[in-house]
């Protein structure tokens, strides 16, 4: 929940702005006869996030005497009387106040204020990766910042975005390591990605991703005691950290037991369970009747945390109980294999503003960024620094579909660009017929050239329309032909990609003319080049007078119904609406209103 405190009407305006815009994340706060101060403490006890619409200085000696840890402390943003700023003033990272406060900047039409350094620059700061971190995490971001050698010793696989380090050669060691004199000079600082139960050495950050799957089985009832502790103690005993489990596995028939259930709870996982015919069909180590007699499998705690594959790190564990009596709890311990994380971005048409908010988003996200060399050129500065940027030329659309779903393999965080929307005419396709399921992947859809050329031209797509591509490169021309005839004889708004080049000059003109059978030689033709960027140029012209000369590749030609009209200049297509009455054609075939005659 996020608390909401004003103290002025110019305040309370804009308070009353963001809760209405947020009528399930906010609540609003009164301070008892007028006092904001009782407000502030009341929100920074209940909530985890504020947002004080009052000057910094007042919201600084207001919170000052309730902090505690910024572990637990809510984020804080303040926004000014007049609405134009919304500062991160405390929590930017773990409390969330730098994005809520471009969150609460986008609702309220102010600039984000973030000091926080890693943001500054660009660079993810350590503690927002989504994996748990331990260590010297302002030592070690404040030596990346200052352009010291960080030296990365990755164990494992994980797809993060492109970290702040500068590799340096060799490893970081740990305190589990030898004791040996400490050197004249500090030691190096480093970062370590691993599931080991090592502690962080001198000027280390240990990330933690969720590698470890631990399968679990008990008895009915289990006590949850009995089977946190067995957990705690496998993975403390095989030199495992707590922090990477990812999850307890199980049966279906275990799905409620509590001590399952609780022993999630503690460590702060989901517990997901399986079909015991799936968990028949695994192959394991340590097959057992007494689970095959009680819920139809051979292996529950083994098979459970296998079924998904990976390397099985210890086998099956019973619990030991005090009192002597029959063990109440299994356990084996799993770690996972990679799984890497392709996005597919559509950049759009070219504009910098047509870029979405979630492209922008999954590109900083993203520690290797796989596209051709002119649209990397494009969005290079929206990298964070330290991205692996693999760039190909014209042609080489196999080659880079194969790369960035090899790198994902690999267990990395891959961003694939192409223009438009990502699915159209792009990447998309020839990527996810590369893919398979062992990575996970997620379309990031953008503005395609046919949409900006449709609404610099008016509103061509108003009713059905079709995208057909004039390229006979990977389509045999016999069925573009059929496809535009189909299109024709349908009476659809067609939008041609790739129209014309210099060595694929007739099929355009051939498409034309199979529409202009079947359509008036006035019908409305839209041609739109280089769509929303510095170089736009567009016309509106007939299906009679359009000349194929005007077209390159860089063109999108959109033709229209026989339903289409020129409206004040504009090319429409009438949707059909019963309540609309048709408006007449105002322009001449050039598309400019004519002068009233005197």
């Amino acid at each position: 929940m996020i608390g909401l405190i004003s103290a002025t009407a110019a305040g309370a305006a804009a308070r009353d702005r963001l809760a209405s815009a947020w009528p399930s994340r906010t609540r609003v706060y009164e301070g008892s006869e007028g006092s904001v101060g009782d407000a502030v403490r009341r929100a920074f006890t209940e909530c985890e996030q504020v947002v004080c619409f009052l000057a910094t200085g007042a919201v600084v000696r207001l919170v000052a005497p309730l902090l505690r840890d910024k572990h637990v402390d809510p984020g804080v943003v303040c926004v000014d009387e007049a609405g134009r700023f919304a500062v991160s003033l405390l929590g930017g990272h773990e409390g969330g106040a730098n994005a809520l406060s471009r969150e609460v900047a986008d609702v309220l039409g102010a600039e984000a204020v973030v000091t926080t350094a890693t943001d500054a620059v660009g660079v993810a700061g350590f503690d927002t990766l989504g994996v748990p971190v331990e260590g010297d995490v302002a030592g070690v971001t404040r030596a990346a910042l200052d352009g010291e050698s960080v030296a990365l010793h990755a164990e494992l696989a994980y797809p993060l975005p492109a970290l702040p380090i500068h590799p340096a050669p060799g490893a970081v060691p740990t305190r589990s390591a030898p004791a040996e004199p400490l050197p004249a000079e500090p030691l190096p600082a480093g970062v370590r990605i691993t599931d080991r139960a090592v502690e962080p050495a001198d000027r280390e950050v240990v990330l933690r991703p969720p590698s470890l799957v631990v399968g679990v089985g008990a008895s009915k009832g289990a006590p949850v005691d009995e089977v946190l502790g067995l957990v705690r103690d496998t993975l403390r005993d095989a030199g495992l950290s707590p922090l990477c489990v990812a999850r307890l596995a199980t049966v279906d028939a275990k799905a409620g037991e509590p001590g399952i259930v609780g022993a999630a709870e503690a460590l702060g996982v989901p517990v997901v369970t399986y079909d015991a015919g799936t968990l028949a069909a695994v192959t394991v180590p340590n097959p057992s009747d007494a689970p095959l007699e009680a819920v139809g499998t051979p292996s529950v705690a083994e098979a459970a945390a296998l079924v998904d594959g990976g390397e099985l790190l210890v086998p099956k564990r019973k619990s030991v109980r005090a009192d002597g009596k029959p063990a109440m709890a299994t356990c084996a311990v799993v770690r996972s294999a990679p799984r890497g994380r392709l996005a597919v971005v559509g950049l759009g048409p070219g504009a910098r503003d047509l870029v979405t908010p979630r492209a922008r988003d999954e590109l900083r996200a993203a520690s290797v960024l796989v596209g051709l060399d002119q649209y990397v050129d494009q969005i290079r500065d929206l990298l964070r620094p330290g991205t692996r940027i693999l760039e190909s030329g014209l042609g080489a659309e196999e080659e880079r579909a194969r790369t960035a779903v090899a790198e994902a393999r690999k267990g990395q965080a891959v961003a694939l660009i192409g223009s438009g929307d990502a699915g159209v005419y792009a990447m998309a396709s020839p990527a996810l017929a590369e893919a398979s399921d062992d990575i996970d992947v997620v379309g990031v859809p953008g503005v395609t050239a046919a949409l900006a050329a449709a609404a610099i031209l008016g509103a061509p797509l108003g009713h059905d329309h079709v995208s057909i591509s004039l390229s006979d490169l990977h389509t045999p021309w016999e069925v573009i032909e059929r496809r535009v005839r189909a299109a024709a004889e349908a009476d659809i708004v067609v939008t041609f990609y790739n129209p014309r080049s210099r060595g694929r000059d007739w099929q355009l003109p051939k498409a034309l003319g199979i529409l202009a059978g079947h359509r008036e030689p006035g019908t409305p033709v839209g041609v739109v080049r280089n769509a929303s960027r510095a170089d736009e140029s567009h016309r509106l012209t007939t299906l009679g007078e359009l000349d194929p000369a005007w077209v390159d590749m860089m063109t999108v030609v959109t033709v229209g119904n026989t339903a289409t009209r020129r409206i004040a200049g504009r090319m429409v297509t009438p949707r059909g609406y019963r309540w609309q009455h048709p408006v007449p054609d105002t322009t001449d075939n050039t598309g400019t209103t004519p002068k009233e005659s005197s």
